[in-house]
């Protein structure tokens, strides 16, 4: 019997491939397609599930990883993989966190995703070593410390030093310090710069909720 596969996303080209590839697979079968994660845990009630192709950014803004977080919670046989195509550090670890069977950055590739999605079944967790590579200014996301990536996140809110500072639990001098070594690893000018770049290329995403 094949696998159910429920598929949330909400673009429509990869959500068409992703149908395509399960269509053309005798293992799965696709259960159905929605747009908006926080829709997710409803059909896990209502329907036999064995597999969740999960973005992370969906409509509305609803997290793929708190839903995952949510039907792991409830429905812990379930499998989950989250896909996604951005870069955002800190996701790869927080998917770790609450239980996600695997994790595939979206490359296209019907066999690359059918292979983590077959394996994913067996009973493995298939992540990838680290984040894409990808080049802001002049060097590249892998060149910063997870902590300055912590403060570049928090850069994106448009809050102040003092108020970075205080949320992550750090002196405002080292606030100051990470913006510094940021500004001097990418050759910008301007923190405004600095955020707009990194925000546009998915480097860091701040949750909205």
């Amino acid at each position: 019997m094949a696998y159910k596969v429920l598929i949330v996303e909400d673009q429509d080209i990869p959500r068409e491939l992703f149908k395509i590839y399960i269509g053309a697979s005798e293992k799965f079968e696709h259960l159905l397609s929605i747009s908006n994660a926080s829709a997710a845990l409803s059909v896990c009630q209502n329907n036999k599930v064995d597999l969740i192709l999960m973005d992370v950014m969906t409509e509305l803004d609803h997290s793929g990883l708190d839903a995952a977080e949510e039907i792991k919670r409830q429905f812990p046989n379930i499998k989950i993989i989250i896909v996604t195509s951005m870069p955002e550090y800190s996701w790869l670890s927080r998917a770790r966190k609450i239980g996600v069977d695997s994790f595939w950055y979206k490359d296209g590739q019907k066999n690359s995703i059918l292979d983590v999605m077959e394996r994913t079944m067996a009973g493995e967790h298939i992540y990838p070593d680290e984040t894409p590579l990808i080049r802001i200014g002049n060097t590249t996301n892998h060149e910063f410390t997870e902590r300055e990536l912590d403060v570049l996140k928090e850069l994106t809110t448009g809050d102040t030093n003092t108020e970075i500072a205080k949320r992550l639990f750090i002196s405002l001098a080292t606030v100051k310090s990470h913006i510094q070594h940021l500004m001097e690893k990418t050759g910008f000018k301007t923190r405004t710069e600095l955020v707009s770049e990194a925000r546009r290329l998915g480097i860091v995403i701040k949750d909205k909720h």
